[in-house]
């Protein structure tokens, strides 16, 4: 650990040293990169160099313990002792954690995927409250939601909604939530009053770049069509509806949620974009399998991570084993506590492989 604290040390240095070449303006993008990069070791630098101080004190009152001291002094030294081992303790374990390598993709906006899976229209309710639950979660922490594209089924659920949520953290908060989210009640289609168990699937995805994907515009065949709603409702007179399609990848995206086809295309692109990192980011992860130490669960999309038990009034996360009874709050965006669980889980499995 101190090799790696030497080492981050010295290139605070040698960044500050760079931040204060005029040179260095000229290059704006390099200079912004640099100076992110700066300010990400400050607060590990501070911390060490408060590190340091303490043990320079300890060894200065382990040598006064060894004079000749009255009672007093010598108490008064056994005391700030203790203190400084303390001190010691809870710096290296900050300092642990300060180590752990971030998610690049931290503070990103997030765009995110909803589908009805297994359970027919109850399963495409479930899709329209779990959208209902993160969207009253992003305005709880002050992020916007936009929506991207839905695919509306009669009586108010998604097969599909597609939306993202803009906000410094956004993909940190929310990138756990991928996989298959299992509910079991009474459906409001179901006559009877049995408790059916019903599906949906939600996809986390960070926001692309346009400097880390670039699509070629011959790799993209642009369809445009009439917009039209469930039932085959028309919804507009023109045109205004796009389909994307990559031709290398065959992934493909429709929108027709906005009038503008101009608009249509911008969110088509985006989603397409984000799409293409996020398929980037999933064959790194198979290639690189020690990566997958620090997730929760297998980040394995059609992995069962939670279910949602109305009878109960329970949710339970199956990658970490937490079960909260408050189930009408979590749908309502109170989900604070199941995601500080589970980053607190990510964090854990990493320092493991750390100290490993």
């Amino acid at each position: 650990m101190l090799e790696k604290l030497n080492f981050i040390e010295d290139k605070y240095k040698e960044l500050g040293e760079k931040v204060m070449d005029p040179d260095l303006l000229k290059d704006m993008k390099e200079y912004q990169k640099t100076m992110k990069e700066y300010a990400d070791l400050k607060p590990i630098v501070d911390r060490y160099k408060e590190y340091q101080t303490y043990l320079s004190e300890l060894k200065d009152t382990e040598e006064m313990l060894g004079e000749n001291l009255d009672d007093e002094m010598r108490e008064l030294a056994k005391e700030d002792l203790k203190n400084l081992q303390e001190n010691i303790e809870k710096a290296e374990e900050d300092l642990k954690i300060m180590l752990i390598p971030k998610d690049p993709n931290d503070e990103r906006n997030v765009i995110m995927e909803i589908r009805g899976g297994i359970g027919g229209e109850e399963a495409a309710l479930f899709a329209g409250d779990l959208f209902r639950m993160y969207s009253m979660y992003a305005d709880k922490r002050g992020y916007r939601t936009e929506i991207m594209s839905t695919n509306e089924t009669g009586i108010g659920g998604f097969k599909e909604v597609i939306f993202m949520i803009t906000g410094k953290g956004a993909y940190s908060r929310l990138k756990h939530e991928s996989g298959v989210h299992r509910v079991q009640r009474v459906p409001e289609t179901e006559a009877s009053g049995r408790i059916h168990t019903s599906a949906a699937t939600v996809a986390v995805m960070p926001e692309a770049d346009d400097v880390e994907i670039e699509i070629n515009e011959n790799d993209i065949k642009t369809d445009v069509y009439r917009a039209s709603g469930h039932g085959g409702q028309c919804v507009n007179t023109t045109d205004s509806a796009v389909r994307l399609t990559h031709i290398p990848t065959g992934l493909v995206v429709t929108c027709q949620d906005e009038k503008s086809q101009l608009k249509n295309k911008e969110k088509a692109m985006k989603v397409l974009k984000s799409r293409l990192y996020d398929k980037m980011l999933q064959e790194q992860n198979d290639e690189l399998a020690k990566l997958k130490k620090g997730q929760v669960g297998s980040g394995d999309r059609s992995e069962r991570i939670r279910t949602y038990n109305f009878p109960q009034g329970r949710v339970t996360d199956h990658r970490i084993n937490l079960t909260l009874y408050r189930l009408e709050d979590f749908l309502n965006g109170d989900l604070d506590e199941m995601i500080d669980a589970l980053l607190t889980h990510e964090q854990a499995e990493k320092l493991k492989e750390l100290e490993a």
